[in-house]
């Protein structure tokens, strides 16, 4: 008897181990079961409800843009491929602050555009279907998770939800705009425009010298050991 309850308990355990597969398999691939996508929407959408005179259609193209306060930055997304569009999903700042503290626009690589004073980072879709999720700010987002989820990401340590642009340039905001999981206190960086620091300082840029934007060290997990990584940040508290 006692070995018969060992045999059950053992396999038991073995499917357990082997849903838990599945379930991460299958989260990791942006399934039904993929709960970092969802949860994103649904705090993405709680962003758009609290400043929506931010929030417009984007003009000549597909998606929307999230405009910053002081309108130093913008966050560009679309749920489907413009192949007029050089990025589907793209970061754009002022560049007058970077040009001021020593960049030297022809030292910038490839993979970044200057036009009328403006930088621009971005990524195009993987998928480039036709999601017909257009219509609203917040369905063009769940489009863009839909179309290509490997672009979502969860920073546990800053509990920050955000959307990976390419060359470690990302757009994030707060799971939660009261209050943040990681620290048990408010909410103090809702949104935050995120922008790699290497190839402006490759490019001429004194990084400390860079107005409207901080050039701090920012808590990341790399092979399971948190690490610090300096990025230009412009973070807001749109609560």
């Amino acid at each position: 008897m006692l070995k018969n309850k060992k045999t059950i308990t053992a396999i038991i355990a073995g499917v357990l181990v082997i849903a838990a597969i599945i379930f991460l398999t299958v989260e990791s691939a942006g399934g039904t079961l993929d709960v970092v996508g969802k949860k994103s929407v649904q705090s993405f959408d709680m962003v758009l409800n609290a400043i929506p005179d931010q929030v417009s259609k984007e003009d000549g193209g597909k998606g929307f843009a999230l405009t910053a306060t002081d309108g130093s930055a913008r966050f560009i997304w679309s749920g489907e491929t413009d192949e007029s569009s050089r990025f589907d999903v793209k970061l754009q700042a002022d560049a007058a602050p970077f040009i001021q503290a020593g960049l030297d626009i022809g030292k910038l690589p490839q993979d970044y555009e200057i036009n009328d004073n403006v930088i621009t980072v971005g990524v195009k879709l993987n998928d480039g279907s036709s999601t017909g999720t257009e219509e609203s700010a917040l369905s063009a987002y769940e489009g863009l998770v839909k179309n290509d989820r490997s672009l979502i990401n969860y920073h546990m340590v800053m509990d920050h939800f955000g959307v990976k642009l390419g060359g470690g340039n990302m757009f994030e905001w707060a799971k939660d705009l009261e209050t943040s999981a990681a620290t048990k206190q408010a909410q103090d960086k809702d949104i935050v425009f995120v922008l790699s620091p290497e190839p402006l300082i490759a490019a001429g840029v004194d990084p400390e010298k860079v107005e409207g934007w901080l050039y701090a060290p920012v808590p990341v997990m790399e092979n399971g050991k948190k690490v610090q990584v300096n990025k230009f940040l412009k973070p807001f508290n749109i609560k």
